[in-house]
Order: C-alpha cells, then structure tokens, then sequence
C-alpha cells in the first residue's frame, strides 16, 4: 500500500484552493486545509468528508506573520512531514484602477497578502518539507512579463510579479535540496474572485496544481505553467 503524501493548501475553505485540496484527496494526500475563516475551513472540511476526503485543519492567516508562525508550531506538534506545500492565498481588492490613483494601502495589502505571504509561509514550513518535495505558488498571468499590461487590477498584476520573481529564485536554492518551486497561472476562474463571467471552471483551474503535486518531473522546478505547458515569465 502507498503512503499517503501530505499537501497543505493556504486559503483552502473555497474555489481554487478547496478544488486541489478535493482533487488531491481523492488520489494519495493527506489533505491539510488553512485559511483564516474557522466556520468556513469547517463547512470545507464537512464537504470533503462528505467525499470520503479527511481533511485536518490549520488556522493561517498569510498576511499576517504571527499568524503564519503559529501555524507553523502548531504544525510541529503534528510530528508530520510535508510533501507538497501549495501558496493559493491571496487577494484582489475593490479600487484597484491605477498604481498612480489608487490609495497606497491597496498596493501594500495586495503585496503583503500575494507576495510576502507565500514567502513567509514556505520560510515557516520549510523545516517540516521533505526531499524530494515541492512548493506551489497560484500566481497569474496578469504577473507575466510578457503578456500585454493594463485593464485590469494593476496591484494585483504587481503582486504576481513579484511572486513569480519569488518563485524563481527559490527555485535556484531549493533544487539542490531537490525540492521543486514552481508558479501556476489557473487561467480566468469562476471564484468568488473571478465573478461569474470568468471563462474557466474551478475543477479547470485546479488541474494544473494538482499536476505539479502528484505526477510532474521533479526537474521542471523554476518553470511557470498554464494547462500542464510552460509559458513565458
């Protein structure tokens, strides 16, 4: 019989990251869902179940740094490894029209949310991530710097930059350790976050995660993915 290989999830009681953590536990994992809503983690928890899907909580606020070290020792108490690591939390903000008119905060609360936090949350768990393992960052194309810039939430497109920048340079000192580091562009998801109109289905934006947990070369690591392919930082 395999052993179950351990994924924790952030910002998992919804959308994107609730759908990996579903995907991934009907395959091999140990499912650890977090966020910082306990009454949705437990709604989250209950569906799962409903699946045959045992899910543990974890209680993780990403933007807020005592937060993520708590978790972190709660985590220890555990006595439990960590396979995979995936960083889905994050956030997009009403008024975020322009990097010269929105208010200041807008972009610091983006950033300390989509870029500090997974980067502090692997920095946390990275004690407990085994080798060979893997860290996950949800980021976006609206991060690339080669797709076309403008339109659409312009801190939000700032803070997938920088993660993907994150991403790469943990990718350079983590492969010796051979622990992969890659981002994940979901595409335009139908989230509370993407609105109704998006064009792509929850299951649709999972895929690709859920790829990079289980069944993806270890030696991709450093590599940015949309639908299973590599595309352009």
């Amino acid at each position: 019989m395999l052993t179950p290989k351990t994924i924790l999830i952030t910002g998992s009681n919804r959308g994107i990251g609730l759908e990996i953590a579903r995907q991934c536990g009907r395959k091999i994992f140990h499912v650890i869902i977090s966020g910082r809503d306990k009454a949705g983690l437990e709604k989250a928890q209950k569906e799962l179940a409903k699946e045959n899907i045992n899910a543990d909580i974890l209680m993780l606020d990403v933007s807020n740094l005592d937060s993520i070290n708590k978790a972190a020792k709660e985590f220890r108490k555990t006595n439990k490894h960590l396979d995979v690591l995936v960083n889905n939390a994050g956030i997009g903000q009403r008024g975020d029209t322009s990097l010269l008119h929105n208010s200041e905060g807008i972009l610091t609360k983006t950033l300390l949310t989509n870029s500090y936090g997974p980067l502090r949350v692997t920095k946390a768990f990275m004690p407990y991530i085994t080798s060979p393992g893997r860290v996950i960052m949800i980021s976006s194309g609206g991060g690339s710097m080669t797709d076309e810039t403008g339109g659409w939430w312009p801190a939000y497109c700032v803070s997938k930059t920088l993660l993907n920048s994150i991403t790469r340079q943990l990718a350079y000192e983590l492969e010796q350790k051979n622990i992969s580091v890659n981002a994940v562009c979901p595409g335009w998801v139908r989230t509370d976050m993407g609105g109704a109109g998006a064009t792509r289905s929850v299951p649709k934006g999972a895929e690709t995660p859920v790829w990079l947990a289980d069944e993806a070369p270890q030696n991709l690591t450093g590599k940015f993915f949309r639908d299973k392919k590599e595309i352009p930082w």
